[in-house]
C-alpha cells in the first residue's frame, strides 16, 4: 500500500491533486466532499500535527461482501476492501481509479480448495 501511496505524489499533476483538501477552500459552506464534513474538522482539531501536513493522506474505507457467482444457494462470498484517498478533490476520489483495492477477505462460508 505505502507504494501506491507514494507513487500518488510522483506525478506533479497527482500530487497537486492531492494536496487540494488543503489548498481550496468551500466559501459557502456546503457539505461537497467529506474534508467539508463535521468529522473532518474535529480531527483535524484533535490532531493538529496530523492537519499541519498537507501530504499526510486521509483515506476512506469501504466494503461489502457479494457472491461471485451470483447464485444465492453457492457457498463462496468475498468482500474486497477498497480505500479512497479523500485527498482528491471529488470529481477525482470517487472515480474506480482512485480506488484503492487493499485486501480480498473470504466469506464465513467460503471454502478453500487445494
Amino acid at each position: 500500500m505505502k507504494p501506491r501511496l507514494q507513487r500518488l505524489f510522483m506525478s506533479p499533476k497527482t500530487a497537486k491533486s492531492m494536496r487540494w483538501h488543503i489548498l481550496n477552500n468551500n466559501p459557502d459552506g456546503l457539505l461537497r466532499h467529506p474534508r467539508d464534513g463535521k468529522a473532518w474538522k474535529i480531527f483535524d482539531q484533535i490532531h493538529p500535527e496530523f492537519a499541519l501536513e498537507p501530504r499526510n493522506v486521509c483515506l476512506g474505507l469501504a466494503t461489502n461482501g457479494f457472491n461471485p457467482y451470483r447464485t444465492m444457494n453457492n457457498s463462496h462470498s468475498i468482500w474486497p476492501v477498497i480505500l479512497i484517498p479523500y485527498n482528491r478533490p471529488p470529481w477525482e476520489c470517487m472515480k474506480q481509479s482512485s480506488f484503492i483495492l487493499s485486501m480480498i477477505i473470504p466469506g464465513k462460508k467460503c471454502r478453500e480448495t487445494r
